[in-house]
């Protein structure tokens, strides 16, 4: 009782501090599944439902509780918020919120307001209060607005309507926009159109003193850069616009298979250094994966090959075992070129090192290749193996020392049992503006490894999530000890000191952006790059000032 009774006060502070007309005694007679407040089309809630969903994450790692959760329906619901947040006497930190597919607390507070950017209300609710806006597409200027917490799934079908789509992408689409711009964005795209950050042409923002501004390259340019990438310390973003081009109809979709790593990844380096051919002479999406022994080429990623037939390592590789490599490529096309896909396929696959009997190919429409993962999840959640914890580990390593992590890592400390798909795909960092806050390695060339095990309650030791979490820790200190400069993507750290290193040269223009846009360091707290400031708004402002000059 007492800790309603807390609760109930501190959400009555916020409610007078945003500035809803509301008696606050209301709030005594609030609780479970009816606990929230609707006042002017603002939603602030501590329903029992939006407060459990807004302490998880796809992790499943980490847990906290927020005091209360915003449901915007607007930019000014959100700069409400934020400026109530910046003013205050007593401090209280604010963290956006879209698809909830952080693995380590990213977007939680437990000193705070969660704000849902993405859906409805918790567990299918309805919304209480307008949406925001839909994605709103500029059919002759090839670009789209869209609200920050729009899911690309739903930008893609808004986009399709007029022929376009956006150029670059993630493996799964059921992600906020501005989930992903604030990390990167990465697909099989990104080594010819760069990842999503690459693409965007404006924003508006919600900084952390609960001020909106519109920046681009020519207005608000350090905000621009510093947001795109810059894990939510910079402010919230409420609106995109994201670059787009003809929407192709079909794609060709092929795996080839290599026991061999340094043909493996030959091929795949040659194939991003195409980058700048015509659309023929290239395919449209390069990554890979690798396979240990024992194991299907199939995985939850996709239903490439038929369940009934599943293909074995084993029958692949003459039994001998070992690791294989899977390249995964495709070529998109449109029904007026399909009787040329053949011949621009079979050119560009001759020049490749593969095991000449693993070519596996299918064709399918365009959108069923962008949303392969999500018919994934669905298999998944039927088998209760979705909502589990994921101990994933994303890792750029530099291409000198792609080679060493594969003798040490994939030959090495991952054994042969991985609990989940290890992707591996090189990227060209010329595509990658350096004047956002992401942190890439320096070499011209770099790998995302990306191990996504699942931790499932299966008795077995190597299932379990110490096991894996275990593991991840000797890949990051085998990485340490033999002078591998890997840069985390999705960087989850402790410590400040770490984050420093994590950003090398990068930090001090980070940390001078964070003290002219979050002065009182309240947005996204949970990142833990920056300790909640006590201080007053006036006398951040101060400082921040005279560290300006």
């Amino acid at each position: 009782m007492a800790t309603k009774l807390l609760l109930t006060f501190a959400i009555c502070r916020l409610i007078v501090t945003v500035g809803l007309n509301i008696d606050p005694t209301d709030l005594l007679s609030l609780g479970g599944a009816t606990a929230s407040v609707a006042v002017g089309g603002v939603q602030l809630s501590v329903d029992q439902s939006d407060m459990e969903s807004a302490s998880m994450d796809f992790g499943m790692l980490t847990r906290a509780e927020p005091l209360a959760v915003l449901h915007p329906s607007s930019a000014e619901d959100v700069a409400r918020l934020v400026k109530a947040a910046y003013t205050s006497a007593q401090v209280f930190t604010v963290s956006a919120r879209g698809h909830g597919h952080s693995i380590n607390g990213q977007a939680q507070t437990n000193n705070g307001v969660v704000i849902q950017m993405s859906g409805s209300g918790a567990g299918g609710r309805k919304r209480v209060g307008p949406r925001p806006g839909p994605p709103r597409v500029f059919q002759k200027e090839r670009f789209v607005d869209v609200w920050g917490g729009e899911l690309w799934i739903d930008v893609l079908k808004s986009t399709l309507e007029h022929g376009l789509a956006p150029k670059s992408w993630t493996d799964y689409l059921y992600l906020s926009v501005g989930g992903t711009l604030s990390n990167a964005g990465i697909s099989g795209q990104a080594f010819n159109h760069g990842p999503q950050i690459s693409n965007v042409h404006e924003l508006d923002v919600v900084t952390g003193k609960g001020e909106i501004l519109t920046c681009s390259e020519e207005e608000n340019t350090e905000l621009f850069h510093g947001v795109l990438g810059g894990l939510g310390q910079f402010g919230i973003i409420t609106r995109a616009r994201i670059s787009l081009e003809q929407a192709p109809q079909r794609v060709r979709w092929i795996r080839v298979l290599y026991s061999n790593f340094s043909a493996f990844t030959g091929d795949q380096e040659y194939l991003i250094s195409l980058h700048e051919q015509p659309d023929a002479q290239k395919f449209d999406y390069v990554e890979g994966f690798v396979i240990v022994d024992e194991g299907l080429i199939n995985n939850w990623r996709s239903s490439f090959f038929s369940p009934r037939n599943p293909v074995k390592i084993s029958s692949i590789n003459g039994g001998n075992g070992g690791v294989l490599y899977c390249l995964e490529i495709t070529k998109n096309y449109h029904e007026s070129t399909a009787d040329t896909i053949d011949q621009e396929v079979e050119a560009l696959l001759k020049k490749l090192n593969f095991i000449q009997t693993s070519v596996f190919t299918t064709d399918l429409p365009y959108v069923d290749f962008l949303d392969r993962v999500h018919k994934a999840e669905l298999k998944l959640r039927s088998k209760g193996l979705w909502d589990v914890p994921h101990p994933w580990l994303n890792l750029f390593v530099p291409k000198s020392r792609i080679a060493d992590f594969d003798k040490g890592v994939f030959k090495g400390i991952l054994g042969n049992k991985t609990s989940g798909p290890i992707l591996i795909y090189p990227m060209n960092k010329n595509k990658w503006d350096q004047r956002s806050s992401v942190v890439t390695p320096d070499e011209d060339v770099f790998y995302l490894v990306a191990l996504l095990r699942s931790a499932l309650d299966t008795g077995e030791d190597i299932h379990s999530l110490e096991y894996l979490s275990n593991q991840n820790r000797q890949v990051l200190r085998f990485c340490d000890d033999t002078g591998i400069k890997v840069k985390h993507y999705l960087p989850h750290y402790t410590t400040q000191e770490e984050w420093m290193d994590h950003f090398g040269d990068k930090w001090g223009r980070f940390n001078q952006r964070k003290m002219e846009f979050d002065p009182r360091h309240i947005m996204a707290t949970g990142q833990r790059i920056f300790k909640l400031s006590s201080t007053s708004s006036s006398s951040s402002s101060s400082s921040s000032s005279s560290m300006a000059l």
